[in-house]
Order: structure tokens, then C-alpha cells, then sequence
């Protein structure tokens, strides 16, 4: 029989779960963890409406979790919300949250709180992204029972080993990535319980710690993008858990045997690129591991082609680009694993012809900058970037319309020595955004087919390519880069190029186009550069170039959203893209990176007439203008010194005249400056700038007079003074010459020196007394001295 003692307190037990378990079985919350959950939404600015917490119920609230059987709050995540604000203290009433995720929230530059170094029950802490800064709190040492401690992506610079040395046992997940850390790496040896270490992306320095080897647990190691010296530890390959092994961007050096892998039977990643690192393995390796993602760029690889690569059937990436490989590409590398997904070798001496590729598994294909030759291969159907730049391709490229690339976004088959027409097949590849064809042999006209593309980029330049630009293009509403430049292009710039409104990078260079600079051109308010060279424009220059927002401004931040995605079409570790070549200080340049610090206008070596236009000046943010070789006339713009970012002015071999403006001096970056060839007259304005550059700048303008060339009439070799009639002769007004101001000061001179001598003796007495006694013991001295050396001489 069971006593009353017996079923009480289960009696009671029952009845307190009823209160925290509704009969419908769903959790009911405390009413003090719900204040304290309100009052922290309090302190958050939700502009979206995000955060919708307003039932009685806050288990049910979005980013709250409770506890099936208490009731109490125990998780609390919020992150990718894109909230801001701050962290309420109130968070310190939920005593048995051990789960906090507050990553994404914006609390605007502040330290970490320290008060969450209190919430001792917390095992899991995400705080990524939330724009913490300085030092890391050394309060969270008392967050003993922490198992994750993630902390990436924010500004914090330094963090106190003493709380790693109070999570040493508990400690499994730890997250310092992207932040500003700097110091040599912590000793871990004592982190027997952690998986994942991540530290990328900081200014650690120093070496690798031996005692890395000693984490026996570790899933994941990344400690690239740093400053780290020195070999990679051999203890590395004690680490039998190993499966993601990151070190890249290091300055790391010395050779990586097999020795380093030796139990890495789970390795599955590999990234050892942008390191001086040398792979001393014999060809006949047979590595413990089947990895899916290799990543050597910038090791010395070579220079042989890696045999032991072929053993990894499960390969999905592999990047050998700038490996210093030398030889043929062997069969096996295109079909070695059906997996095989991203292949980048570029910027290697590879050669060897392709094979059909169409029923390959590779998707994005970098292969450029080698010594690959024949016919363009056919390419998977579900291929989506093709780079094969800079190689020994020949033939014609009419096999591309032989299938349906549905998934292409990229094509790059420039500089190579490929000719015939551009095939009219360009609806075949709808999702074509970027086509570069440039540096080859193509001829006939530009296909208007491309006109059915949404292209962000049409590179093209350095062909033989003829006719006028298709009218089918002016479609492309999101072209930002339009480099038809080193073609034979005829007929005028099209008026609807101005219904292109996100052109950045606009290049006619070195074509026969005529006709007059449409007005409508002027309506590229983003336009970074615009090169209209060597043509055979003429008429005048329109006056509207204030319309250029971006070269108004100062700013180099113009890469648009767009752009943008132009520039992610790019192959992973790639360091040359060819956007474009110009001319940049009478030199050509092809520009790929610092592509927000280019803003160039350049009008060169046409028949261009009339005035500089005014508006000119309010292209503040212009870094080059090249207006040389036309017929210009009138004078150099007054205002020119307002283009106050100017690296390169050149408007030699024009017609222009008056003086040069004084506002140039303004103008202090000015490295190259060429006004030759002109009917300018007056003085070089004065500047350091000015008188900086040869005579060679001003040649060929007969009224330039001063420095760096001869004096101007009238100069004198001392400035005049402020009241001249203080120089004027009173006998005939003239000014006197050198040589008598030379005799006036010796005279005056004379007089003040010694007068003002002689009239010292005569007041002192003193002063008298002393020097005439010191004269006679100058005599005293000189005649005793007489006196000995001709007693000596005698006795001599």
C-alpha cells in the first residue's frame, strides 16, 4: 500500500509541470524571462519588422527556444535578421540559456560587453558580424563550459590567452576568423577537446606551433591570410582527424614532403596556395587520402604534372595555376575523376592539344596563359566559364554553334591566334554575361546576334574586325564595359551608346570611325573611361561633361553592383583579367586590378576643333586627359586647376593660345604634362610642379618664356621691391646697375664697421686701455719669438 507520504510530492510535481505545460501539451514561458526577452528587444532597432514578439507565449516567439520539460528559455538565435542596436544586460535573467546566436546584429563598433562573461551556463556563443571591436573581454574566461566560441568577422584586436587557458577542456568549435589579431599563434596543446580551429584572415606572424600536431581531434585547421612564417610543422601530419586543412596566403616556405600527410587518411581539402612552398614528393606517391578540393597556386609544383593527382577519384576542384609546370598535359587529367568539377591551371608552360571535351563533368575551365595549340575544343554542354586566354588556339571558332550552352556565363578565348568571322550563334548562350574575343585574328563585322545577350562585358579589341557597331547591341541595357578598341571599325559613334546607363569602361581607340562626338555620350553619368583615340572624329568637343557623376568625384569606389558581377564571373585565384588596355602616361597599359583608381578621358589624334570645353573642369576625380593631336584653338581652360586629382595632362600638337593658367599650379599630383606644339605665350606660371618638367614639355610654343625656359624679357636677376622710387637715380631717374649696388654696400659696410669700432674706443676707456695693452703683448711675443729663432739659426 503506498503511503500519503509517497504520493505527495509527485502530486505536487504534477500539478507545477500542468502550470508550465498547457493542455494542449504546448510550453508556456516565464513571465520573467519574457520581460527580460522584451526589454532586449527594446534596446534593437528592427527596421524590417523582423522581429515579432508580441504574444503572451515568447517559447513560440521566432528565434526562441525553451526547454520541452522547465519551460525556461535555453536558445536564443537571431542572427540574419539585420537588426542594430545594443546588448541589454536584461539577457543575464535567462540563467539558463546555454545557447546564444546574436551574430548580424549591428552594435556599431562597441567592445564585446562584458556582463556576457557572467552567463556561466552558456555553451554555445555566436557573435559573428556584429561589429564588435577592440579587445575581447577577459570576463568570457569564466565561460568554462563553452563548447563554441565563434567570434568571426569583426574588428577585434587582440584577444587575452587567459581565456583560452579556462576553455581548454570544454572548448570544440573556435572562430577568430576576419578580425585585426596580430602576435604569434597561442600554444593549444591543452585543447584535447577542439575540432575546429579557425583563425583566418588576421596579422598573426611568427610559425606554425609543433604542438598543432598535438590536437588529435581536429576536423578543421585554417590559418590562412596571415603573416606566418617559416615550414609547415610535419606534426600537421600526425593530426589522423584532419579533413579541411587551410594555409594559404601565408609567406610559408621550405619543402612539403609526404611526410607532412602521413595520417591524413581523411583529408579531404588541401590549400597550401600563394606560399613559397616546395612539393618534394616522388612520382610514384601513393597518398593515404582521396581529397575533393587540391589548391597548390603559386607552390612549385612542377615540372612535371603531378602524377599522384590522378589518384583522386574524388576530386571536384583542382588549382595548379602559377604551379611552375612544364609539361604536356597528360590524358588522364580530363577524364581522371567524374567528379570533376572546377580545373584551373593558368599561368603555367602546359602544352598539348584538347581533347573532345563535350561529355567532361568540368564546369569552369581557367586554362589560360600556357602553351596549349590547335582547334578550339568542344566543351561541355553544361560548361559555365571557359578561360583559355593567352595560348596557341587556332582556327577558326564556328564549333561553338554546335551545341546549346544554356549555363555559360563567361567566355574568354583571348590572345591566341584565332581567326575567321565571329560566328552569328551567340542565342545559344543565353546566359552569356561576359565575352572577351580580344588579341586575335577575326575579321568580317560584329555579329548583331549579340544584341539578344544581357552582356555586362564585350571585349573585342585587337582584331580585324570592320563594319559599324550593331545597332542590336544598343539592347544590352547593362553593358558597363563596351572595348572595341585596335579594330577597323568605319561609319559614327552611335547615338543611342548614350541609352547604355551603366557603361563604365567605353573604348573606341584606333578605329576609322568619323562624324562628330555625339552629345548624347554625355548622358554615361557612371563612365570611368572613355577613349575615343585615333579615329577620324571631327567638329567640336560638346560642352557637357559636368553630367559625369563619377569623374566629378574624388571617390574610386564607381565598381558598381553590376560591375561587380562582371568581376565574380572571374576564376577563383586568378591575378590578370584583362578589362582593357590604354594609354596611360604615353604608355599602353592593360588594366585589371585598381579599376576604381582609372578615370581616364582620352579624345587623342583626331581632327577635333574649337575650344576646350569648359565643363571639363568639373571632372575633379579625372586622372588622365589626353586632347593631343586635333585642331584646337582658344585658350587653355581658366579653371583647369580644379581637375585637382590629375596625374597626366596632355594637349600638345594642338592650335591653342594665350597663356598658361595660373590655377595649374594647383594641380600638385601632375606627373606627366605635355603642352608642346601649341601658340601659347606669357610666363610659365611659378610652382614647384611646373618648373619640375623638361623644356621638352613647353617646346614649340614661341611666346613661353620662363623657367624651365629662357627668362622673359624685362626679368631681372633680383625681384623688384615694393617702392621702386627708393632705387631711382635723383640725376636721371634710373635704376641703378649691379655693379653700383655692389659698390654702395661695400661702402656703407666699410663705414659701419669701422666707424662703429673707433667710436666704441673713444667712449670706453676701458675697452681703449685693453686693446693697446693687448697690442704690446702681441709685440712682447712676436719679438722674444724673432729673437730665438735667430739665436738658434747661428749657433746652427
Amino acid at each position: 500500500m503506498i503511503s500519503d507520504k509517497t504520493i505527495a510530492p509527485k502530486f505536487v510535481l504534477a500539478i507545477l509541470f500542468c502550470v508550465f505545460v498547457s493542455g494542449d501539451g504546448q510550453v508556456r514561458c516565464i513571465e520573467s524571462e519574457r520581460e527580460a526577452l522584451l526589454s532586449f528587444k527594446n534596446g534593437l532597432i528592427d527596421e524590417r519588422g523582423v522581429l515579432s514578439w508580441q504574444s503572451d507565449e515568447c517559447c513560440e516567439w521566432n528565434g526562441v527556444e525553451c526547454s520541452n520539460t522547465t519551460s525556461h528559455v535555453i536558445a536564443l538565435q537571431l542572427n540574419y535578421l539585420h537588426l542594430r542596436g545594443k546588448v541589454s544586460a536584461t539577457l543575464l535573467e535567462l540563467h539558463h540559456l546555454n545557447f546564444l546566436d546574436l551574430s548580424w546584429i549591428d552594435f556599431g563598433g562597441i567592445p564585446i560587453p562584458e556582463f556576457i562573461g557572467s552567463m556561466n551556463q552558456l555553451q554555445d556563443l555566436y557573435l559573428s558580424r556584429c561589429k564588435f571591436s577592440g579587445t575581447v573581454p577577459p570576463q568570457l574566461g569564466n565561460l568554462t563550459n563553452l563548447r563554441s566560441l565563434v567570434l568571426s568577422f569583426n574588428s577585434l584586436s587582440y584577444v587575452p590567452l587567459s581565456i583560452l587557458d579556462s576553455m581548454w577542456e570544454s572548448l570544440e568549435l573556435l572562430n577568430l576568423s576576419y578580425n585585426q589579431l596580430n602576435g604569434s599563434l597561442p600554444d593549444l596543446r591543452a585543447f584535447s577537446s577542439l575540432t575546429q580551429l579557425y583563425l583566418r584572415d588576421n596579422n598573426f606572424t611568427g610559425s606554425i606551433p609543433q604542438s598543432v600536431g598535438k590536437l588529435s581531434k581536429l576536423r578543421a585547421l585554417d590559418l590562412s591570410y596571415n603573416s606566418l612564417t617559416g615550414l609547415v610543422p610535419p606534426s600537421i601530419g600526425q593530426l589522423s582527424e584532419l579533413q579541411d586543412l587551410y594555409l594559404s596566403h601565408n609567406s610559408l616556405e621550405g619543402l612539403v614532403s609526404e611526410s607532412n600527410f602521413i595520417k591524413l587518411d581523411k583529408l579531404k581539402t588541401l590549400d597550401l596556395s600563394f606560399n613559397s612552398l616546395i612539393l618534394d614528393i616522388p612520382l610514384d606517391w601513393s597518398p593515404p587520402f582521396r581529397l575533393e578540393t587540391i589548391s597548390l597556386v603559386r607552390c612549385n609544383v612542377g615540372p612535371s604534372f603531378p602524377k599522384w593527382i590522378q589518384t583522386q577519384r574524388n576530386l571536384s576542384s583542382l588549382d595548379l595555376s602559377g604551379a611552375n609546370i612544364t609539361d604536356e598535359a597528360p590524358s588522364w587529367l580530363w577524364s581522371f575523376s567524374s567528379s570533376l568539377i572546377e580545373l584551373y591551371v593558368s599561368d603555367n608552360q602546359i602544352s598539348g592539344t584538347f581533347p573532345n571535351l563535350s561529355s567532361s563533368s568540368i564546369e569552369y575551365m581557367d586554362l589560360s596563359y600556357n602553351q596549349f595549340s590547335g582547334p578550339i575544343p568542344l566543351f561541355p554542354a553544361n560548361a559555365n566559364r571557359i578561360h583559355l586566354s593567352g595560348n596557341m588556339f587556332s582556327g577558326s571558332i564556328s564549333s561553338i554553334c554546335k551545341t546549346n550552352y544554356d549555363q555559360l556565363n563567361a567566355l574568354d578565348i583571348s590572345s591566341n591566334q584565332l581567326e575567321g568571322e565571329v560566328p552569328e550563334c551567340w542565342e545559344k548562350m543565353p546566359n552569356l554575361y561576359s565575352l572577351n574575343l580580344a588579341n586575335n585574328n577575326f575579321s568580317g563585322e560584329i555579329p548583331g546576334s549579340l544584341g539578344e545577350l544581357d552582356l555586362l562585358a564585350l571585349q573585342l579589341h585587337g582584331n580585324n574586325l570592320s563594319g559599324e557597331l550593331p545597332y542590336n547591341l544598343r539592347l544590352c541595357q547593362n553593358l558597363s564595359i563596351i572595348d572595341v578598341g585596335g579594330n577597323k571599325l568605319t561609319g559614327e559613334i552611335p547615338t543611342w551608346i548614350g541609352q547604355l546607363y551603366n557603361m563604365q569602361f567605353l573604348n573606341f581607340r584606333g578605329n576609322n570611325l568619323h562624324g562628330s562626338i555625339p552629345p548624347e555620350i554625355c548622358n554615361l553619368t557612371k563612365i570611368q573611361v572613355l577613349d575615343l583615340s585615333i579615329n577620324n572624329l571631327s567638329s567640336i568637343i560638346p560642352d557637357c561633361f559636368n553630367n559625369f557623376t563619377f569623374l566629378a568625384s574624388k571617390d574610386t569606389t564607381n565598381i558598381l553592383p553590376v560591375l561587380f558581377g562582371v568581376m565574380h564571373l572571374l576564376l577563383k585565384n586568378r591575378n590578370h583579367y584583362e578589362y582593357s588596355s590604354f594609354q596611360w602616361k604615353g604608355k599602353e597599359f592593360e588594366y585589371s586590378e585598381n579599376l576604381g583608381r582609372l578615370k581616364l578621358v582620352d579624345f587623342s589624334s583626331n581632327r577635333l576643333t574649337g575650344n576646350i570645353p569648359k565643363s571639363f573642369s568639373m571632372m575633379r576625380g579625372l586622372r588622365s586627359l589626353n586632347l593631343s593631336r586635333n585642331s584646337l584653338t582658344g585658350d587653355i581652360i581658366p579653371d583647369i586647376g580644379k581637375m585637382e586629382t590629375l596625374d597626366s595632362l596632355d594637349l600638345s600638337h594642338n592650335q591653342l593660345s594665350g597663356k598658361i593658367p595660373t590655377s595649374l599650379v594647383e594641380v600638385h599630383n601632375l606627373g606627366v604634362l605635355d603642352l608642346s606644339s601649341n601658340n601659347l605665350s606669357g610666363k610659365i606660371p611659378t610652382s614647384t610642379q611646373l618648373q619640375s618638367f623638361t623644356t621638352s614639355t613647353y617646346a614649340e610654343n614661341d611666346g613661353l618664356c620662363g623657367d624651365p625656359l629662357p627668362m622673359c624679357p624685362g626679368d631681372s636677376l633680383r625681384p623688384p621691391t615694393t617702392n621702386r622710387s627708393e632705387n631711382v637715380d635723383e640725376k636721371d631717374g634710373n635704376t641703378f646697375s649691379f655693379m653700383e649696388e655692389v659698390g654702395i654696400s661695400i661702402g656703407f659696410g666699410f663705414i659701419f664697421g669701422f666707424w662703429g669700432v673707433i667710436a666704441s674706443f673713444i667712449v670706453k676707456k676701458s675697452w681703449r686701455i685693453a686693446f693697446f695693452n693687448l697690442f704690446d703683448d702681441a709685440g712682447d711675443w712676436l719679438y722674444v719669438r724673432i729673437a730665438v729663432f735667430v739665436f738658434k739659426w747661428r749657433r746652427s
